[in-house]
């Protein structure tokens, strides 16, 4: 089975509470391919630094401070474009769950580079999964609005004109046709209240 090929080049955010630990994971991420475009150490400034740099990819890494580790995966995940890996040693399960319950795509151990680029890989791959369900979702949900629409128009132009359900539908489509404009546009106007064609005499 072939190997799925490494993610490209990506834009980085980097967040630590400890400058010295960022340092070596610009070392790290750089032997990789990647560039850290900035670092955070605290949560406002990673809060502001998402918003102008607009990272690919966001990684917090994990010392110490758990608490202010998942204040920052808190934070990224709620602004971030991007997805979120974090790096971290030997940290209790109970720490993975929560950053997990937060939002994280994946995680790795800083000290296996092959691990590290696998999490940012599948971190790349579920959020164009995501990013494509989102797509589906909204899809479905302006179809079912389209076609919502142009039923409240048939059922206006059924009892304004004495037609039956497909004969209002097709005096949408031809006027549609008369006019060079599409159907669902046709029904937003009588939808509103616009005359599709003058109302029958009495």
């Amino acid at each position: 089975m072939a190997e799925e090929p490494h993610t490209k080049s990506l834009r980085i955010l980097a967040a630590d509470e400890d400058e010295e630990t960022l340092k070596a994971t610009d070392e790290l991420l750089a032997g990789l391919g990647h560039t850290v475009a900035a670092h955070a150490v605290d949560v406002r400034q990673a809060a502001n630094l998402i918003a102008s740099e607009d990272p690919d990819i966001s990684i917090v890494v994990v010392d110490d401070d758990d608490e202010h580790a998942l204040e920052l995966i808190e934070e990224i995940c709620e602004y971030a474009r991007g997805p979120l890996i974090v790096l971290l040693g030997g940290h209790a399960p109970s720490f993975v769950r929560s950053a997990t319950e937060r939002g994280i795509d994946a995680f790795a151990r800083p000290q296996f580079e092959d691990e590290v680029q696998g999490a940012i890989d599948l971190a790349m791959r579920r959020h164009g999964d995501k990013q494509r369900l989102t797509e589906q979702v909204e899809q479905l949900e302006s179809a079912l609005e389209r076609r919502g629409t142009i039923e409240r128009a048939k059922g206006i132009l059924m009892e304004r004109h004495g037609v039956d359900e497909r004969d209002a539908f097709e005096l949408m489509r031809q006027q549609a046709r008369r006019s060079n404009r599409r159907v669902i546009e046709l029904a937003h106007a009588v939808a509103e209240g616009h005359s599709l064609l003058p109302n029958r005499a009495d």
